[in-house]
């Protein structure tokens, strides 16, 4: 009976969002298909933010070539190096469609107390919800539907478990990117044209993330939390302070902050320091 339960994306988007039918109030991470280390990334999201955190399968990567090849256009802009395309059946936080915006009319998310009677409206009138795709959903059910709809900064985490290490966390800064109606409506529809889409940019300014192909090829699982702003500096400092080594970023190094003590632990490699650093102290919570 359970493959005919429907499915629960209004309750998870809902939920995940930072409001609801009474208005604002505080947006609750909330996980979908129980992947509750993705789950952990949305609440470090959150706790560095303040603001609500996109749940998305971390889903295809279309290099420019390929989206010339099947629309005819060139992708430009942040857009020019490749993009990842950022979707899930409908458990997206409603804040993700950047509906909201800022003091300069620029699209965004907000923390939950600055978002406006007229955010509200525009968050709830960019989605809509769209009957759920019955090859996954046998039960139906309604899916939040809604594509980014601005050029905006965001930082994608992933929490994951390394048998011999532990957890460990990746973080990757970008842009979220608009793409043109006909080049969207192609590229999205190879998926689900029912789900929530967020187009993804990484930032290519370090070695270990020096294409768009490798940031998708190295990340560890098909699901990532995605928050507004480029934090990666926050989390790699919260990370050290919770023992958790990072194993993927692309932030610069001048940027970065650990502990002083983590500098007995060497100082040419600071992926490696950072390794050797949470072994030997290990974790704050057990």
């Amino acid at each position: 009976m359970d493959r005919l339960a429907s499915n629960a994306d209004f309750t998870e988007a809902i939920t995940a969002s930072g409001f609801d039918w009474n208005g604002k109030r505080e947006p609750i991470p909330f996980a979908t298909e129980n992947d509750t280390l993705n789950g952990v990334s949305m609440m470090l999201g959150w706790l560095v933010t303040n603001k609500a955190a996109i749940f998305s399968d971390v889903r295809t990567y279309w290099s420019p070539e390929s989206v010339e090849r099947v629309t005819g256009k060139k992708l430009t802009g942040k857009a020019a190096n490749g993009i990842m395309h950022l979707i899930n059946s409908g458990a997206s936080c409603l804040d993700g469609s950047a509906a909201a915006k800022n003091e300069k009319g620029e699209g965004c998310m907000k923390e939950w107390w600055n978002l406006t009677e007229e955010d509200i409206k525009a968050l709830t009138e960019a989605t809509d919800w769209c009957r759920a795709n019955y090859e996954y959903f046998r039960g139906g059910g309604f899916s939040s539907h809604f594509k980014t709809a601005a050029e905006m900064p965001v930082t994608m985490i992933r929490t994951n478990i390394v048998e011999g290490v532990g957890p460990t966390l990746q973080i990757i800064e970008g842009y979220t990117c608009v793409l043109e109606d006909d080049v969207h409506k192609v590229l999205d529809e190879r998926t689900d044209r029912s789900w929530p889409t967020t187009w993804f940019a990484p930032n290519l300014s370090t070695k270990s993330a020096d294409s768009v192909y490798n940031v998708m090829a190295k990340w560890g699982a098909n699901h990532g939390a995605t928050v507004h702003g480029h934090v990666g500096d926050r989390l790699i400092t919260l990370a050290s302070m919770l023992r958790i080594p990072v194993a993927f970023h692309n932030v610069t190094e001048d940027r970065i902050f650990r502990p002083h003590s983590f500098n007995g632990f060497g100082t040419t490699d600071l992926e490696s320091q950072d390794f050797r650093a949470c072994a030997y102290y290990g974790p704050l919570y057990r």
